[in-house]
């Protein structure tokens, strides 16, 4: 497969860490060393949701408000750990792209007397091997300073900026300014992550006519991207139309057709028959799998993608095709994936997956599977990680098992 861009020969972002503080069941965890393509596992209750909404809640902020993300989920009384008085605190290490500067965001929040605040916001980085940290973005409360210019250093000047409200995010809102081009890239990457929260009903949904260029998170626009590729990109969406009849037998086409009330029609038309099938009527998993194309297959895919359990509906020999799709789109995109699946696994290195589970106390935490001991050594032997997991070797993980915490000891 060939999903070469735009975005893939300028480089993209990566994020190499995410620190999470006081979200729910993260009362402290980080994931470091953070793989193009990274996966998720642990048994129903783990906290793999949890992680993924943090990046769905990130996304929220920065594509529509703070409030608007905070209130949606409940306030602090929801979204703060149990016990905890301190902020909910996020902090993203990341690169603009190879052989850049590593940058690191932090973001802390609480509950204010209005609603939730910016308590702590700054944005760092080193210059050179042997150079110092350097904040250019610092702020709280809606006050602090800003330094302008593409490679901001000491020797830069300060902007001192009060922003309209505490709970405006100071990278959302000088990153719309071209003095600012460091911040403006930070939050451009952010705003253009898609985290998916399919629902195989929403895709059967007969939307006004007219193309759109992305899949929506529940995916109720699937007929409009499949009317913009159709248009705009049609050896792209002839190539998803190949891999589908590859994936799901004797399917020949789909169709998006205007209606005359203005509404848009998917249809998907069998081998054997001359008449086309209304979406409303093929399978659960046809739609599923055309959906996750048209995101992997987007001509100019988002920055960063958050597929959560894509083994539901699907057949389990389908997944290790999903999963290439996945490690091809990951050239373009970085990846989280969330699963339950060993037939998911098996198409996984042991530094792409985390295990996920909670300790005594309740709280999550995570552990590469690269780090399991013993777990390396099984690969290079010719093991899928998945029997692997299966079988017990992973030591956590099971939910039969001590709530799926570890058996044995982390460690080469």
């Amino acid at each position: 497969m060939s999903t070469q861009s735009t975005s893939a020969r300028r480089g993209i972002p990566r994020i190499e860490s995410i620190k999470v503080e006081n979200y729910r069941a993260l009362k402290k965890i980080e994931l470091k060393d953070l793989t193009p393509l990274t996966v998720l596992l642990g048994p129903n209750g783990s906290g793999k949701s949890t992680i993924f909404d943090v990046l769905s809640f990130l996304s929220e902020c920065f594509q529509f408000n703070l409030r608007q993300a905070w209130d949606r989920r409940g306030r602090a009384k929801e979204l703060k750990t149990r016990g905890q008085t301190g902020p909910i605190v996020f902090e993203l290490k990341y690169r603009e792209q190879p052989g850049m500067p590593v940058i690191t965001y932090h973001l802390a929040i609480d509950e204010g007397t209005k609603g939730p605040e910016v308590v702590e916001e700054w944005l760092q980085w080193r210059r050179g091997q042997k150079g110092k940290p350097f904040r250019f973005l610092e702020f709280s409360r809606g006050k602090g300073r800003a330094v302008s210019g593409e490679t901001p250093d000491e020797d830069n000047q300060r902007e001192e900026v009060n922003l309209r409200s505490p709970d405006l995010i100071a990278v959302n809102t000088l990153g719309q300014l071209s003095d600012h081009p460091r911040i403006a890239a930070l939050r451009e990457f952010i705003t253009d992550w898609y985290v998916s929260y399919l629902s195989i009903d929403q895709t059967r949904h007969q939307p006004e006519a007219g193309p759109q260029e992305r899949l929506s998170k529940s995916g109720e626009n699937l007929a409009n991207v499949i009317q913009y590729l159709k248009e705009q990109h049609p050896e792209r969406l002839e190539q998803i139309f190949k891999v589908l009849r590859q994936r799901i037998p004797r399917l020949e086409q789909v169709e998006a057709s205007p209606m005359p009330d203005g509404r848009l029609l998917l249809q998907i038309k069998d081998a054997p028959f001359e008449q086309p099938v209304l979406s409303r009527y093929a399978s659960d998993g046809t739609m599923k799998m055309l959906a996750y194309l048209a995101v992997l297959y987007d001509p100019e895919p988002p920055r960063f993608i958050g597929i959560e359990e894509p083994e539901n509906f699907l057949h389990p020999r389908l997944l290790p095709e999903l999963a290439e799709e996945c490690r091809n789109a990951a050239a373009n995109s970085q990846l989280f994936i969330t699963s339950h699946s060993p037939f998911l696994l098996n198409s996984m290195r042991p530094e792409e997956v985390r295990v996920l589970y909670r300790d005594e106390q309740g709280f999550t935490k995570a552990v590469r599977v690269s780090d399991i001991r013993g777990i390396k050594e099984f690969v290079q032997e010719g093991a899928s990680l998945g029997y692997l997991w299966m079988e017990g070797h992973f030591g956590m993980g099971d939910p039969l098992v001590n709530f799926g915490a570890p058996r044995t000891k982390i460690g080469k």
